[in-house]
């Protein structure tokens, strides 16, 4: 007998609580600072999709039975408090946004490592788990890149 191998069974459930949580710490500032449309929509598709994500996770009867709790046991909410008392210290100004957005660019950091222990647990890596893992990775190179290249070109 074969084991059935569902989608969620090798995601996890803990990194996508996190990167709720930084995308709602990052983008505080839609309610104070318009940008514009575009940047306006791209924040609430982040914060849509990342809180969709966890709310099927957790309540949807039908995609709920395919994660594997008992599996991703990670303590991911130990990561929350370092990354915020780093915030406290490190950060731009000593304001609510600034804080927060540190604590975002730090919680990012970290937040891969529940899905990193997941896939060692089960070591259930298929393609598409692969490449989504991939590409969590790849994301915050690429962005940091982009910031590089940003701040280069506003400095005088």
């Amino acid at each position: 007998m074969h084991k059935r191998i569902t989608l969620l069974d090798s995601i996890s459930l803990k990194t996508q609580e996190l990167y709720a949580i930084v995308f709602a710490t990052r983008y505080l500032d839609i309610f104070t600072d318009y940008i514009s449309l575009y940047n306006t929509i791209m924040k609430l598709i982040f914060l849509g999709s990342s809180f969709s994500i966890v709310w099927y996770m957790r309540h949807h009867k039908v995609v709920r039975r395919s994660y594997d709790r008992d599996q991703d046991t990670f303590r991911h909410l130990f990561l929350v408090l370092p990354c915020l008392l780093l915030a406290l210290v490190i950060h731009e100004k000593f304001t609510f946004k600034e804080v927060m957005w540190a604590f975002s660019i730090f919680l990012e950091a970290v937040a891969i490592l529940p899905q990193l222990v997941l896939l060692q647990r089960t070591r259930n890596i298929d393609n598409l788990t692969g490449q989504y893992v991939f590409l969590l990775g790849l994301k915050p190179s690429l962005w940091s890149s982009s910031v590089s290249e940003l701040i280069e070109a506003y400095t005088f």
